[in-house]
């Protein structure tokens, strides 16, 4: 992109509203991309010209004539190859950390601009109006499923105990989640590490750019999983893969673990806005061609599950300037939560086109016969539980206080209403 499309990148970066804040990151980009090739021509200009030396070396030789000149002609030429090895290998290294930093390229569907022009493209069900509903933390309070005070004691603020039927809720969740995308829509369910190293996180890209966001740990080079994206995506890092396996569909459960070091001050109440919270996300490998209809697959695959939860909730496209960093096109997936008056999102699911794969190296060999190529990945949370179980306590609530538990939950949670 930087050397034979940078207009385009320009153009959308400027569609991300991002051009001015990366400009000089894409000019010093250019700039060494230009100094890379051109050390890379003089250093084989410099080695055909000790391969030449070097032969006339053996040539001399065999006729019994002195070749010190020649040879140290010969190691001169070596000493400024090294040299310039050297320089090439900081150039790369610079180059590598700078393209980095530049985010994914949005689709053609994506509008540009940031927040207010967000779109939203369908919905389903009523959002609820009329009496007053509380508040979800003041339901899990009153009902003693949610411990936020004995949460923040043992760990601190954005950290929740689960309690009685709220801990029950939690794997009922799970398990109906992981249910439905294993036995309905296809998907491998795995069960992955919550700490992984920086490589996978880069593959993903939340390195570099959101590191501070991140929970290291320390004395190591690891991290803990801000979502299962990363270490299911992951899984075929450097691989190649017959293009007879795709598209792969991988589900997992996991606790999430995000510092929000920028989202200071933001929904702080009850469960909008935690350090560590339970999700079962989804992955899908696909060839390039059908990335876009794999999107909205996996899209309706997550709203299978609010709308088995009865949640009213609605689809929004989201615009360039609000889109992931990473991803060429996301659709938000948002349930209204009557309590707090507002939409909460409750799933991002997105196309990455190759910007992941690229950072991973997760190839496919085509049928075909040709070269390897780089599969699109895409993922979404299949659902986030926290924002869910908000919904559900206050879009469920009932005249008396106690909360309705849908049909298909009740089934895995033994109870049919929460008194």
């Amino acid at each position: 992109m930087v050397r034979e499309h940078i207009d385009a990148l320009r153009a959308a970066m400027r569609r991300r509203g991002a051009l001015d804040a990366l400009s000089p990151t894409i000019e010093r980009a250019i700039a060494l991309d230009k100094s890379r090739r051109e050390t890379i021509q003089a250093v084989e200009e410099r080695k055909a010209a000790r391969n030449a030396v070097t032969q006339q070396v053996g040539q001399k030789k065999r006729g019994g004539e002195s070749a010190d000149d020649l040879q140290q002609q010969s190691r001169a030429l070596g000493d400024e190859i090294a040299r310039l090895d050297r320089e090439l290998a900081e150039t790369e290294g610079e180059l590598s950390a700078l393209l980095l930093e530049l985010p994914n390229i949005t689709l053609d569907q994506v509008p540009a601009g940031g927040e207010e022009n967000n779109s939203a493209v369908r919905s389903w069900g009523t959002p609820r109006e009329g009496a007053r509903v509380q508040p979800h933390w003041e339901v899990g309070a009153r009902l003693g499923i949610i411990d936020f005070e004995r949460g923040a004691k043992i760990s601190g603020s954005g950290f929740i105990v689960f309690r009685g039927l709220g801990a029950r809720i939690v794997r009922s969740l799970m398990n109906l989640m992981l249910d439905v995308h294993t036995g309905q829509h296809g998907y491998e369910e795995t069960w992955v590490p919550v700490v992984v190293n920086r490589a996978s996180m880069i593959g993903t890209a939340q390195l570099p750019k959101f590191e501070d966001d991140m929970y290291a740990l320390k004395g190591e080079d690891a991290f803990l999983i801000p979502t299962a994206e990363v270490p299911l995506t992951n899984l075929y890092r450097d691989e190649v893969l017959p293009e007879s396996q795709l598209p792969k569909s991988f589900t997992a459960y996991s606790p999430c673990f995000r510092r929000e070091a920028g989202a200071a001050g933001k929904d702080t109440r009850g469960l909008l806005r935690v350090h560590e919270f339970d999700k079962v996300e989804l992955v899908r490998l696909v060839t390039p061609e059908t990335s876009g209809e794999q999107l909205e697959i996996l899209t309706g695959h997550a709203e299978k599950i609010l709308k088995l939860l009865e949640l009213p909730y609605r689809v929004v496209r989201l615009a360039a300037g609000d889109t992931g960093f990473a991803s060429a096109h996301t659709y938000d997936l948002e349930t209204f939560a009557p309590g707090v008056g507002k939409w909460l999102e409750v799933s991002s699911c997105s196309n990455f086109s190759d910007f992941q794969a690229r950072r991973a190296n997760i190839r496919y060999k085509p049928t075909d016969g040709g070269k390897p190529r780089f599969v699109h990945t895409l993922n979404g949370s299949g659902l986030a539980f926290p924002r869910v179980i908000a919904s559900i306590l206050e879009h469920h609530q009932q005249e008396d206080g106690s909360v309705r538990v849908p049909a298909a939950l009740s089934t895995y949670l033994g109870a049919e209403r929460l008194v």
